[in-house]
């Protein structure tokens, strides 16, 4: 199986957690003021909550379904 080019993408200054999909992209959880979001750098999904529980957990969930290998979030 081909892994994901964004495996290992830059992390940014705000980075609290990086999981990896099934297929090797990153997806990421970040904190933004009173928000903690995540994002996939394989499919670009995105979402955020006020608890980086609730934002764990829906990003872990997340990256053990998704199978996209590559996307270029902005």
């Amino acid at each position: 199986m081909k892994l994901s080019p964004n495996a290992a993408p830059v992390e940014p200054g705000n980075l609290l957690i990086r999981f990896h999909n099934q297929v090797g992209a990153a997806v990421d959880v970040a904190s933004a003021g009173a928000r903690v979001s995540w994002s996939c750098h394989g499919c670009g999904g995105v979402d955020s909550f006020t608890s980086l529980n609730l934002t764990r957990k829906d990003a872990n969930e997340h990256a053990t379904t998704c199978r996209a290998a590559y996307h270029r979030l902005r």
